[in-house]
């Protein structure tokens, strides 16, 4: 039955699943209250919403990730969070609300209100993360300076690999093994631990999400009035990830890349930012240069500028036909 969710699912799966512990919140999730009430630190404050909509597979997780991903890319480190859940029906919401609470835990961010709601419109459950932040170094994506050396952590599609075991693997030809450990790569998509890493020697950061890491580059260097060249072969691709991409038809570098971080780096600081990664056990690789130019990026060679479309939405609007 559309409408809110009820007192008692609220209490029994919202209200005691906020994540960390934070004694900056005054007022947070609560029966009646419309409004959560922060105290917070100096420094500056750091906003990022995003939704999930189409991955059929812990969306909250994705959600919680996907909002703090973009504050740590920015060079705060996440510490609250809104929820909006559309939910097609009650059995949602255990399963959402649990992995909000679980992912929130991990990065030390809680939870300080926002809305549940059951919908008839929707075939899936949707939910809306905003994440808030303190830092007293804002990165933004626009820093990248000529001569700064690009550098990507973890590697491509971490998430789109996920969502293809998740949501297609059923269908696809690869070995189930392998589709195992690729479905896990979805606990392997904060990039939280690699901007804190980082920040300090980062000119500029962002995370690549929609359309992979290609769009995430083409959107650094329009950010920054840079153009950024790239060897295609430089960019880590993880062999699960490789298998699955064949197997669907789909490129590696143009879906889903939450779990990888690009920073810009001065070529002097490429040795020191790498070793800071590595002492957070975070891979990375120097994939790049950053030089003057008109915006775009040189991928081996091809100029690219126009936004790119992910290659996962033709696999869900298929699913949806069929």
């Amino acid at each position: 039955m559309p409408g809110k969710a009820s007192p008692d699912d609220l209490l029994e799966h919202v209200f005691g699943r906020t994540g960390e512990v934070d004694e900056t919140v005054l007022c947070g999730p609560a029966y009646g209250e419309d409004a959560a009430a922060i105290e917070p630190p100096e420094g500056i404050l750091v906003v990022s919403s995003d939704p999930i909509s189409l991955a059929a597979s812990a969306v909250g997780r994705l959600g919680v990730h996907v909002a703090c991903n973009d504050v740590a890319a920015s060079g705060a480190d996440p510490r609250w969070l809104t929820a909006v859940l559309l939910l097609t029906d009650e059995e949602d919401l255990e399963p959402v609300s649990r992995d909000i609470d679980a992912a929130a835990g991990e990065i030390g961010a809680t939870v300080v209100g926002g809305h549940t709601e059951y919908v008839d419109a929707i075939e899936r459950p949707i939910v809306v993360l905003t994440a808030f932040g303190t830092t007293d170094r804002f990165v933004p994506t626009g820093g990248a300076e000529p001569g700064d050396r690009i550098l990507l952590t973890t590697g491509a599609a971490v998430e789109g690999t996920a969502i293809l075991a998740s949501d297609f693997g059923h269908e696809l030809d690869v070995d189930p093994e392998v589709r195992e450990r690729a479905a896990a790569f979805l606990e392997e998509v904060s990039v939280v631990a690699d901007g804190r890493a980082v920040r300090e020697h980062a000119t500029a950061m962002h995370d690549p999400t929609e359309g992979g890491v290609l769009a995430g580059l083409i959107e650094l260097a329009s950010a920054s009035d840079v153009q950024l060249t790239v060897d295609r072969n430089a960019i880590p691709v993880r062999e699960e990830t490789r298998q699955l991409c064949e197997a669907a038809g789909v490129d590696p570098l143009r879906i889903f890349g939450s779990g990888a971080l690009l920073a810009t780096v001065p070529a002097g600081a490429v040795d020191e930012a790498l070793a800071a990664l590595g002492a957070a056990d975070v891979p990375a690789a120097t994939i790049g240069t950053v030089e003057a130019g008109e915006p775009a990026l040189v991928l081996d060679g091809e100029r690219l500028v126009d936004p790119v479309t992910d290659d996962l939405y033709p696999l869900w609007e298929a699913a949806d036909r069929s």
